[in-house]
């Protein structure tokens, strides 16, 4: 049988919640999901999901959001109302 070995990290307090209803929901336990992680990893020697950075939290569209946030506080902004936009 091969030997264990511990490993210890920290987590943000709600995704650990998170993560351990979705394990819940697949009938896993935490460490299961981890094992299948990390045997996943050393297979492939990939990460075997995107890793991306999502856009909107780019610097740009943050200033963005800022002035758009400042205008409204300012009482500058001006809103109209438009149809919804579909994305497939």
């Amino acid at each position: 049988m091969p030997r264990t070995v511990s490993v210890n990290f920290k987590l943000d307090a709600d995704v650990k919640k998170s993560m351990e209803q979705a394990c819940a929901d697949l009938g896993l336990s935490m460490s299961a999901a981890f094992t299948i992680f990390a045997k996943k990893v050393g297979r492939e020697r990939r990460i075997p999901f995107e890793v991306s950075v999502d856009p909107f939290y780019s610097d740009s569209n943050m200033r963005h959001l800022a002035k758009i946030m400042k205008d409204i506080k300012e009482g500058k902004a001006h809103f109209q109302e438009h149809d919804l936009i579909e994305v497939d």
